[in-house]
């Protein structure tokens, strides 16, 4: 009797397997159109599946747009078009029976070798080894859950190999001297620490292959597999996706700059100026063939970006103030503040350090006023201090961005400073990097202040650059 196939498991053949590899990268933020899809075909067709990691390349190369995107291509494609099927030779097809401490030691030692070597083939095998002795979790029956990378690697510890790697691999340069000796530890140390790396990483990937056979491929590519850094929550987001979305900000402006330059055109051509298109008709007896358009002028508008930096929200506010600050050519005026519990202007701080995006936040800190003698963020204090010493940076020209997830740390939400900024500005829109779910829960208070502007949702850079560009005033 023939099984039929997991749910999410790629049809047989290499255009099921393909297929469910496009539609996987489309499905974590990654822009793959047809063109790119029957390129990546040609590439299959050219380079066959005797060599594995050409294939790899080849479909990188076709499908791929920069070289950011392998973070994510890298794992879908092991899914997809997996080393190997099944347990090692050997091995358990079922999880559940652990080996013993013998088998560990054994299995560390052979790790030690393939380090001290640079055996990269031999580290693949030793992983799926790994992985079906101490990786396996669950029941032994069918309805055993899979196998685990993260108890993988915590019995067998390859970070703590780095000592016995090193000395094994020093025991081949033993004639050298003692400077050149300190030298090239250094350098193996360096080298052993990115091999026990690559080796923590093929752990993982034999762990998702296992579980993907099980439970279907498209499942575990959504669950397990890092979306973009631009689908990644700010709240979220880890210091290397942080510093890949700073990277993401000028092209992100130019792109932005242009849909702001296209409805600032747009809102050029202005109305139809009744009086004199009627005046016009008499000439074609009453029937207005040629409307007249009144010619506006518009003016470019001032921005205002009030900025919670606490530690909660501070990646979501720096990237929004240098994208912001990237498009300050679009307005006529950008004045930027930062607080905490106190209010700040650091729009001085934000254009002459453009330069070290990276440092903005540690520059705001330090340099600029705002904390008082708690370092906990305070919407009501920094409100009201905005009110009474900075208002007269909002007038009738004004669009002010409100940055912060509202929290006031059971304060008292100072409303009342809220309302005179939005009756002195021409709009107020309140960011969120907050789920709306989690609104006006604990201490939020994001209803009370949405009652009074608009609030909207911005978890991610995508969701921020869809805002800026809708949001953004023109004229």
């Amino acid at each position: 009797m023939t099984t039929p196939p997991r749910p999410g498991t790629p049809a047989d053949g290499l255009t099921g397997r393909l297929a469910g590899l496009v539609g996987t990268l489309r499905s974590h933020g990654l822009r793959i159109g047809p063109g790119e899809t029957v390129d990546a075909a040609a590439a299959l067709e050219a380079l066959g599946l005797t060599d594995r990691e050409r294939v790899r390349e080849g479909l990188a190369a076709s499908l791929l747009h920069q070289e950011s995107q392998r973070a994510v291509f890298d794992p879908v494609f092991d899914l997809y078009f997996p080393l190997g099927v099944g347990a090692p030779d050997g091995g358990s097809e079922l999880p559940g029976a652990e080996g013993s401490d013998g088998d560990r030691d054994a299995l560390r030692e052979r790790l030690v070798a393939a380090l001290a070597a640079g055996d990269r083939a031999l580290l693949g095998q030793l992983a799926g080894e790994a992985v079906d002795g101490f990786g396996g979790y669950g029941s032994s029956g069918s309805g055993s859950d899979g196998w685990s990378s993260h108890q993988t690697l915590g019995r067998v510890r390859p970070e703590t190999l780095l000592a016995r790697a090193l000395a094994a691999l020093r025991a081949g340069t033993a004639g050298q001297g003692t400077g050149e000796a300190a030298f090239t530890d250094r350098l193996a140390a360096d080298e052993i620490r990115r091999r026990i790396e690559e080796f923590r990483e093929l752990v993982r990937t034999e762990a998702r292959r296992r579980v993907a056979e099980r439970r279907g491929t498209q499942e575990i590519a959504r669950r397990a597999v890092a979306t973009t850094a631009d689908r990644v929550d700010f709240l979220l987001a880890g210091r290397a996706q942080l510093a890949e979305l700073r990277g993401a900000v000028h092209p992100l402006a130019r792109k932005l700059a242009t849909r702001l330059a296209a409805r600032r055109r747009r809102a050029a051509r202005g109305s139809i100026d009744l009086r004199r298109t009627l005046r016009g008709s008499l000439s074609t007896g009453g029937v207005p063939m040629r409307p007249v358009l009144r010619r506006r002028r518009p003016a470019r508008p001032e921005l205002v970006l009030l900025c919670d930096v606490s530690g909660s929200v501070a990646g979501f506010a720096n990237f929004t103030m240098l994208l912001v600050q990237a498009l300050h050519d679009q307005f006529s005026k950008v004045r930027v503040f930062a607080f905490v519990n106190r209010v700040d202007e650091v729009t001085g701080l934000l254009t002459h350090g453009a330069a070290d995006p990276a440092g903005l936040g540690g520059r705001i800190l330090g340099e600029a006023a705002v904390t008082g003698w708690h370092g906990s963020s305070d919407y009501g204090t920094a409100l009201g201090e905005f009110a009474e010493r900075y208002l007269d940076a909002v007038g009738p020209r004004s669009t002010v961005f409100v940055l912060g997830d509202a929290r006031t740390n059971m304060s008292d939400p100072n409303l009342p400073a809220l309302r005179r900024i939005a009756e002195r500005a021409r709009q107020v829109y309140w960011l969120n990097p907050e789920q709306r779910p989690q609104w006006s829960t604990g201490d939020s208070a994001a209803y009370a202040y949405a009652d009074l502007v608009d609030m909207h949702e911005c978890r991610n850079a995508r969701q921020l650059g869809g805002l800026i560009a809708r949001l953004l005033p023109v004229c």
